[in-house]
């Protein structure tokens, strides 16, 4: 495959994970997997929940297709890699910087990953399986984006060295 094939593939798998991730979020973990989903609506004491066992099933797919395309860098290995770097960033966007799993990312002056956690935190208004909105994560409807205009970003404070 062509280096340009090679992007165009990684490119457009990344790309149609945000569409899998919405689909799979919305009717999937909403829907006959909320018993595994469930744990990630609710507050707890454990560091893991339930809902972590779907990283599982992502990142046997991406390490599948790498492993079975990995002899020809064939479109499955190509596949395998845009799957693992929308893993990759599903993480540290949502479990680093909106849930805090890991604390060195407070927060962010980008109106973007501002709007992203406004909607997000939306999502996980309701503790049900419905009457959520705001299915995905890399999308974010632009009426999050105007509210994290209004807002004023976070400003730093240093600490004095004295």
């Amino acid at each position: 495959m062509t280096t340009l094939g090679a992007v165009a593939v990684t490119t457009a798998t990344f790309l149609g994970m945000e569409f899998v991730a919405w689909f799979m979020h919305r009717f999937v973990l909403h829907g006959p997997l909320w018993f595994l989903h469930r744990s990630h609506h609710v507050r707890h004491p454990h560091r893991f929940e339930r809902n972590d066992f779907f990283f599982l099933f992502y990142g046997s797919l991406s390490m599948l297709l790498i492993m079975s395309g990995a002899e020809s860098h064939d479109f499955r290995f190509w596949m395998g890699v845009g799957i693992a770097s929308y893993g990759t960033l599903y993480f540290f966007v949502h479990d680093v910087l909106i849930h805090g799993r890991l604390r060195f990312w407070r927060k962010s002056r980008s109106t973007y990953l501002r709007a992203l956690n406004m909607a997000h935190k939306m999502h996980h208004k309701t503790t049900g399986r419905d009457g959520s909105e705001e299915f995905g994560l890399l999308w974010v409807s632009p009426r999050y984006f105007r509210l994290a205009l209004r807002r004023p970003a976070p400003t730093r404070v240093l600490k004095s060295s004295r």
